[in-house]
């Protein structure tokens, strides 16, 4: 079922009835200013008296379809009860790689720019929240000489030449009739928890990432050693043809197929290679270090990390607590329908305080006397004040305010529809994995069959070709067919650790790595404070630990 929001929110005047409590005609509003309000002092009453009144939709996660299984449910090798997936790495029970994403949460920029958008957003939570206290705020003192001229109006026996000093503080409170400025905190809040889901995704995604790309580095290690021990086979191979021909007992055809196929394994060797060095550029640019210090960093060729046979997953609704991704969708949607109610706020009237208490003086004397003082300013005499509520309503804007609220409800319909898309491909993600990891499981067992009968038959060529039993287009087959299987078994091979890392990385895991941890490293925050002063925001020991 689809969240809709017609209903829930529905016309823009019922939706500020439903939401306010209050009756949203601008008569009604008017007369309940008017008839309490005959003074300034039953206006400012009645401001604070309202002070609790909030406009715009409460947020409400929107519904998404969701599987009550998965597909593969059934199969034995996949497990729906609960695990721990903070360290899903670990199943591989490889020390390199274990290594690898620790550096990698360490060192990666791509992460460290998000926990800095951390701090942006914690700010920006600040600001949000320091507009519900008095917005203006502010210290004044001059003092001037005055020189009036003797022509100009009321000139005539008036003191003409005077100083005058002036010391004050001036405030100006707009007070949160309708919300606008707790909608605001609410949506700051919201941003702030979205730029953590949006951190705790971006490291599911380099955990991911990392395994992914040092799985491939290890087959692409075992697709080169295949290649490199199957031209030495076809090298053996080819001096036994030449061999032959030399001796009369075989044609300049069987040398020419034997060089053949020799050149064509070795010409594998340098694709290999390239795609090995791109693989480990890119797993320098993960590890945050530059291209030629990854090799001491991975050391020696290892096997392929061997991936368990079964795998527990839980079941789809977890998705929706675990997956930062997700958590992040919603989030944004509730920052952006506050955003509603504030866009709302501007179709009412807005009240605000303001004051203003100093000292004010003068004191006879041109501008050049030496009698010239301000002593007098600081008399009891002198203090001198105001205070009163205005009231601001635009009127005769409606059109571009409305508007502006139809154009908030629109971006947050939008982010709705994310949330349910990112939901669908969460659970995507999942069987795609699934399926993957299953099928090419089986699809090793039956390689490894093949290629244990391949190496049969190339060594029953080998022996009948000696003897003069079998032509040498035999053995080439042979030999051919057992290079292209084995290099698609190491590959496959591959893809089962493949597949099991985008498992895990559809199932949400591995963002718990930074729990009990600061988003941004003590070096940064050294360089920030001495360049910004954060207060307590360095490090913001009030996130939370889990969204």
């Amino acid at each position: 079922m689809f969240l809709d929001t017609s209903k829930r929110y529905g016309p823009v005047s019922a939706h500020r009835e439903k939401f306010t409590g209050c009756r949203p005609g601008p008569l009604w509003i008017l007369r309940v200013i008017v008839r309490p309000c005959r003074s300034w002092v039953g206006l400012l009453a009645l401001v604070f008296l309202a002070g609790g009144c909030v406009i715009g939709p409460d947020f409400v996660r929107p519904d998404a379809p969701m599987e009550e299984g998965w597909i593969k449910k059934e199969d034995p090798r996949i497990k729906s009860e609960p695990a721990d997936y903070s360290k899903w790495w670990t199943v591989f029970d490889d020390p390199v790689l274990n290594n690898l994403i620790e550096t990698a949460y360490q060192q990666n920029l791509d992460l460290q720019i998000a926990g800095l958008r951390i701090l942006e957003a914690r700010a920006q939570l600040g600001i949000a929240t320091g507009q519900l206290y008095p917005q203006t705020q502010q210290v004044s003192a001059d003092a001037k000489a005055n020189g009036l001229s003797e022509n100009a109006p009321n000139g005539k026996g008036a003191d003409r030449f005077f100083h005058e000093y002036q010391m004050g503080f001036d405030a100006a409170w707009e007070l949160d009739f309708w919300g606008r400025f707790r909608r605001g905190v609410e949506s700051a809040d919201a941003s702030l928890y979205a730029s953590i889901a949006n951190y705790d995704d971006i490291l599911v995604t380099l955990t991911a990432e990392v395994a992914r790309t040092y799985v491939l580095i290890r087959t692409f290690e075992k697709r080169l050693a295949v290649a490199r021990e199957n031209v030495k086979n076809q090298t053996e191979s080819l001096r036994i043809a030449e061999a032959r021909f030399e001796a009369g007992a075989a044609s300049k055809l069987d040398v020419a197929q034997a060089t053949a196929l020799l050149k064509e394994t070795q010409a594998s060797i340098p694709g290999l290679k390239v795609s090995l060095r791109q693989a480990q550029n890119g797993l320098a640019i993960l590890l945050g270090i530059l291209p030629a210090d990854v090799r001491d960093v991975l050391g020696k060729p290892k096997p392929i990390p061997t991936a368990p046979a079964e795998v527990a997953v839980g079941i789809p609704a977890e998705l929706l607590r675990r997956r930062p991704d997700i958590r992040m969708a919603e989030l944004q949607a509730a920052a952006q329908s506050a955003r509603i109610g504030i866009a709302e706020s501007e179709l009412y009237p807005r009240f605000s305080l303001k004051g203003s208490i100093g000292l004010q003086s003068s004191e006879k004397g041109g501008v050049f006397s030496n009698n010239a003082h301000f002593s007098g300013l600081f008399n009891s005499s002198s203090v001198a004040y105001f205070v009163g509520p205005t009231l601001q309503w635009p009127i005769l804007n409606y059109g571009r305010l409305k508007n502006n609220v139809r154009v908030q409800d629109a971006r947050f319909q939008q982010l709705v529809v994310n949330y349910q898309n990112t939901v669908l491909q969460a659970a995507q993600e999942v069987e795609d994995a699934m399926v993957g990891f299953l099928q090419t499981q089986e699809q090793t067992r039956l390689l490894s069959e093949s290629v244990v009968q391949y190496q049969l038959s190339v060594d029953l060529s080998l022996i009948q070709y000696r003897e003069g039993l079998a032509s040498y287009q035999r053995v080439v087959d042979a030999q051919r067919y057992l290079t292209q299987q084995q290099d698609n078994l190491a590959s496959t091979t591959g893809s089962v650790a493949v597949n099991l890392v985008a498992m895990y990385k559809a199932l949400g895991g591995g963002w718990e790595l930074r729990q009990g941890k600061d988003f941004v490293s003590g070096k940064t925050h050294e360089e920030m404070r001495k360049r910004t002063d954060w207060g307590n925001l360095l490090p913001p020991e009030d996130l939370p630990e889990d969204l």
